[in-house]
């Protein structure tokens, strides 16, 4: 049921827009008297859940009793994150969990079912899996607050991407990454419908029925005004979002790009497990034997997860028949298939230079996972974000670039490459 629906290209929603839509879908709703909020981390900033959380926690008072990140894989939300995109909602709401051991298992994809939508790529189930919390908490509304974005995994993220792998266990995730990468990113990224999507949905629809989830979905354009919000319990407001932001969210190019460069916000982005959305959202963009350019000052690692960040350093970014022939061979990337896709989805498959600036690993290391290295500083003296301006750039020597100050807010093609 679609509870409450607002956004075109031409709005740019306020605080109190947002207040007006909220509360109107919550009044609908009735009374709640146990509420869970599931949000994302820092590196959806600019998603408005901060303040809609903020919203929800104003609305029910006591009522809200749980505030859970979504964070999935990536590090624990810390104080200080908190604070600064949750502002005035208390703290002691918020909750953290470790996503290999906190989880249950609701039941199972079928592998028929799985090996059908991939056309024979993959023959698993796919356990569906969720944080404990969600199953034991006893609540009576499970609200699910999130951007609406272009996706290397999911296609568009959010919905009950946001249940099954935001607050999901090693299996679920593992797998749906995997699903994502051996059936090609490049015709999954901006696209709802889709084969991750399609297992999400059959759990949706067989395994979490009773659960009282009811989703809040903003969608944020690439200039970072808020165009959006839809609010419902079913994949009617997912795909009302989904509509707006392939209006909003998508860099339609007549050429490819011979020079990208992004800059990775150094508070969002600290490893490449989540920097590397510079190339996952350039990369039907890019033109063949060009260079993307990524200034990364807050890059201290490869994974936001200690097994993960080893199996990076130990294979490398190598392309997606490697990677392949390597899941074959060795029982470490068998078991963690979700650092396998990332190795295939960080690559470009040598179609593309990527030369990565980063502010806290060394030549070395970068080197070591096969992308290129230059020197920080000596990058932003030369590309200085400050006086950079999204889309194209003509610099002082004549050299013409194309600047994407927050890759996490687009996608960008060629669009005979988007088909």
């Amino acid at each position: 049921m679609l509870l409450y629906s607002k956004g075109n290209p031409d709005t740019s929603l306020s605080v109190d827009d947002l207040k007006e839509g909220l509360y109107a879908a919550l009044g609908k709703l009735g009374n709640r008297k146990k509420v869970l909020v599931i949000c994302p981390d820092i590196t959806r900033f600019y998603s408005r859940a901060g303040e809609l959380t903020y919203l929800a926690w104003q609305y029910y008072g006591n009522k809200l009793t749980d505030v859970l990140p979504a964070v999935g894989t990536h590090f624990p939300m810390t104080e200080a994150e908190i604070k600064k995109m949750y502002g005035q909602t208390p703290l002691n709401l918020f909750r953290s969990y470790n996503w290999r051991t906190d989880n249950v298992t609701l039941g199972y994809v079928p592998a028929d079912f799985i090996k059908k939508i991939s056309n024979n790529k993959v023959n698993y189930e796919w356990p569906v899996q969720v944080n404990k919390l969600l199953v034991e908490g006893n609540f009576d509304l499970i609200l699910s607050i999130g951007q609406v974005v272009p996706h290397e995994v999911a296609g568009m993220a959010n919905y009950n991407k946001n249940i099954f792998v935001g607050t999901g266990g090693p299996e679920g995730i593992n797998r749906s990454h995997f699903l994502g990468a051996v059936c090609d990113m490049e015709k999954i990224m901006g696209r709802a419908d889709n084969p991750v999507r399609k297992v999400f949905n059959y759990a949706s629809e067989h395994f979490v029925k009773g659960l009282p989830i009811v989703y809040a979905l903003t969608v944020v354009s690439t200039d970072n005004k808020t165009k959006g919000i839809f609010i419902g319990d079913d994949i009617n407001c997912f795909n009302k979002a989904c509509e707006l932001c392939l209006k909003v969210n998508f860099t339609m190019l007549e050429e490819p790009l011979k020079k990208v460069v992004v800059y990775l916000d150094p508070h969002e982005y600290k490893s490449t497990w989540l920097g590397n959305k510079s190339i996952y959202r350039t990369r039907m963009a890019m033109a063949d034997g060009g260079e993307l350019v990524v200034l990364a000052p807050g890059l201290k690692e490869f994974g936001e997860d200690k097994q993960i960040d080893t199996l990076i350093r130990k294979y490398g970014y190598i392309g997606t028949k490697k990677v392949l022939e390597l899941v074959e061979k060795n029982d470490d990337l068998k078991a963690n298939l979700s650092a396998a896709a990332h190795l295939i989805h960080g690559s470009s498959e040598g179609r593309f230079k990527i030369t990565y600036c980063p502010g806290k690993l060394t030549r070395k290391e970068i080197e070591s996972v096969n992308f290129s290295y230059e020197d920080l500083s000596e990058m932003l003296k030369r590309y200085n974000p400050e006086k950079l301006h999204n889309g194209f750039n003509d610099m002082p020597d004549g050299e013409k670039i194309f600047f994407i100050s927050s890759p996490g807010l687009g996608l960008w093609a060629y669009k005979k490459r988007f088909i």
